[in-house]
């Protein structure tokens, strides 16, 4: 029995840690941003390039990931994923030009592209009976995952470094490879998934499931990136640019009070539809506050809008495993995800474009409204499994 527990306790640990390579390369760019742009001269839209060629990849590397995961199996896919995260992103700053930066940037969203289905794949084989908390723990990873290098970068990772922007994505890329190593090591699930045949990577685009989950995480994806790169512009158009700081950690530690309560009540909170379909309102009134006229208000609308968020990811995450069978996950998610960031790439742009259409700041966040809206409506037609 200590055997089987602590078998569990390393395969949580391996999710966890897992869920916060997710992130960890992508966002060790932005604080560093300033260094790479000197250095290589970069244009504002190729720094735009830099920081969203890995969340469109995220879409349009879902699919053959699921193919992978097909002939692989999770566990396996998982490592050379990991693998894949660690070499190319520490092999970012290898060169004098930006070829290389761009080249292995797309290399390292790839493997995060081919990831992102298998955890979910990896929950459905380790914790079939259990498998929203055991998201809710990957998710919680996640979340660690997109603070951790804005945190610590600036104050602990250059100075160890002698300022070296291109050595800091060696040290983060460093618990990704560990993490690969880990998993390695883990002891494999005892309802390994065989090969699949070819016709099972293949998202089934005929399902509802795939077009529900998808709007969900999509909408949620595009109200959370678009009220990250709105909420900066916005706020010094209003005259309030010390709020910036104050509102984007908002949003972002908002986060991370929701993956704690669905670590807490995973079944209960995460398999209701109207808890689901409240949070969207949240949202929504989360948009209102931020747009109101009291500083404070303003703060607390961007952190109900992380909450509520975080909340929505994690249980869209978890349902895949609940909704099909272990070999059915990976095209289930791959679906999901590929219609999910497709979808959620858009609002920001489409925020901005009304923005500068209607040059009235506030209205830029239509988008995200719209976007909320689309959750709301599609969780009301989606099909929850019984709890």
């Amino acid at each position: 029995m200590a055997s089987t527990g602590g078998v569990i306790h390393l395969r949580l640990a391996v999710l966890w840690l897992a869920g916060a390579d997710l992130r960890l390369t992508v966002l060790a760019v932005p604080p560093v941003l300033p260094l790479i742009h000197h250095q290589f001269a970069l244009s504002e839209r190729a720094v735009g390039a830099l920081l969203g060629l890995p969340v469109l990849l995220f879409g349009l590397v879902a699919v053959p990931g699921s193919l992978l995961i097909a002939r692989l199996g999770a566990r396996r896919a998982t490592i050379a994923g990991l693998f894949a995260v660690a070499a190319s992103s520490a092999a970012r700053g290898i060169g004098p030009s930006s070829t290389m930066l761009f080249t292995m940037t797309f290399v390292m969203a790839a493997g995060v592209a081919v990831m992102q289905p298998a955890l979910p794949t990896l929950v459905a084989e380790w914790f079939a009976a259990r498998a929203g908390f055991a998201t809710a723990v990957y998710a919680n990873g996640l979340l660690i995952g997109e603070g951790l290098p804005a945190a610590l970068t600036i104050p602990w990772v250059l100075p160890l470094v002698d300022g070296s922007w291109r050595m800091s994505f060696v040290v983060w890329a460093l618990p990704v490879a560990a993490t690969a190593l880990l998993l390695a090591l883990c002891p494999n699930s005892e309802r390994v998934i065989a090969a699949a045949p070819a016709a099972r990577w293949w998202p089934d685009w005929k399902r509802s499931e795939t077009w529900l989950l998808g709007l969900m995480q999509g909408g949620t994806g595009g109200l959370y990136f678009a009220a990250n790169t709105l909420i900066p512009d916005y706020l010094h158009a209003a005259g309030l640019p010390q709020l910036v700081t104050a509102a984007l950690s908002a949003i972002n530690l908002g986060q991370l009070p929701a993956s704690l309560v669905l670590l807490m009540a995973p079944r209960r909170l995460g398999l209701n539809k109207a808890v689901l379909a409240a949070i969207q309102i949240v949202n929504l009134l989360g948009i209102l506050a931020l747009l109101a006229d009291a500083p404070w208000l303003r703060v607390a609308g961007a952190g109900i809008i992380g909450f509520g968020c975080a909340f929505s990811l994690i249980v869209t995450l978890a349902l895949p495993p609940q909704l099909a069978l272990a070999a059915d996950v990976p095209r289930l998610s791959a679906g999901m995800l590929a219609v999910g960031y497709s979808f959620s790439c858009l609002i920001p742009i489409i925020g901005g474009a009304i923005w500068d259409l209607t040059h009235v700041p506030a209205a830029g966040f239509a988008a995200p409204a719209v976007a909320s809206a689309t959750v709301l409506v599609a969780v009301l037609a989606f099909r929850f499994p019984s709890s």
